[in-house]
């Protein structure tokens, strides 16, 4: 869907959005979202080679709006900062954040085998990794006279999740950063909202099948439909069904939602 002007145009002509792990999965369709409806799309990642790829599409795909590929790993303070300083001189200024950027940790691990390295570790990617992004973007989306922030949680985020204790904890960790902040940045008309995907198709969901199958002696077949058969539409989401979601929260039409999680996940936490 997109959210079309009322002068029939593309609603983001003029913005600029930065997206975190904007080059694959998740965040590559979301990156695909906003440079089609206008966005100017700051692509950030560790993978040089992958946000340089994704960027040149878009720019081919989209040429009447601007790409730009920074290497980055949003969980080192210094790089974060040099990635905000190199948008707003390339592109003038910050209109969108939408973090994407993330990880899973270990699964089927009880939290008496979970190395504390490992729960140090995703905590660092997925809590750090959307607060660094944010602390260094704010005083620009202030100076902008508002702003999104878009923060990707997980419907782990939402209840307890066995045997995933540093991935579940890093999710809360992120619906708790989302509703502070939105208390924070409401009066500068900032909002911040977070997306809680459940199982979604794509590379990330076919790696944790077959770990989880292999652990588990089951076919992936059946961990596929276990999983589906925790929803109430009997199915996985998609990405696009994501990207979907954060076009509204980050369109006029959700100028007045800040500090909820919106869940898409085909209805698991009912």
């Amino acid at each position: 869907m997109s959210w079309i002007g009322r002068d029939g145009a593309a609603p983001h002509v003029g913005r600029v959005a930065i997206v975190t792990g904007g080059a694959k999965g998740i965040g590559g369709v979301i990156s695909e979202h906003l440079a089609r409806d206008g966005a100017d799309v700051v692509l950030v990642g560790r993978d040089a080679e992958a946000v340089q790829a994704h960027a040149a599409m878009l720019d081919e795909k989209y040429a009447e709006r601007r790409s730009l590929a920074i290497a980055c790993d949003v969980t080192r303070e210094e790089q974060v900062r040099a990635m905000i300083a190199a948008t707003v001189e390339t592109l003038g200024g910050i209109d969108f954040l939408i973090n994407a950027a993330g990880g899973t940790g270990p699964i089927e691990t009880p939290a008496e085998d979970y190395e504390v390295e490992d729960f140090r570790a995703i905590l660092d990617l997925n809590v750090i990794g959307t607060f660094l992004p944010i602390k260094h973007a704010i005083p620009h989306l202030i100076g902008r006279g508002g702003g999104r922030i878009v923060n990707l949680s997980g419907t782990s985020g939402l209840r307890g999740y066995p045997n995933r204790s540093g991935y579940s904890s890093s999710k809360w960790a992120v619906r708790g950063l989302t509703r502070t902040l939105a208390l924070e940045l409401g009066p500068h008309d900032i909002t911040v909202n977070d997306v809680c995907p459940n199982v979604t198709h794509g590379g990330r969901m076919d790696r944790i099948v077959a770990m989880k199958a292999a652990k588990v002696g089951k076919a992936p077949e059946e961990v596929y439909a276990d999983f589906a058969s925790q929803t109430a539409l009997g199915r996985f989401v998609e990405e696009e069904d994501i990207a979907a979601a954060i076009d509204f929260l980050v369109s006029e039409g959700a100028k007045n939602i800040t500090g909820h999680d919106i869940p898409v996940d085909a209805g698991w936490d009912v």
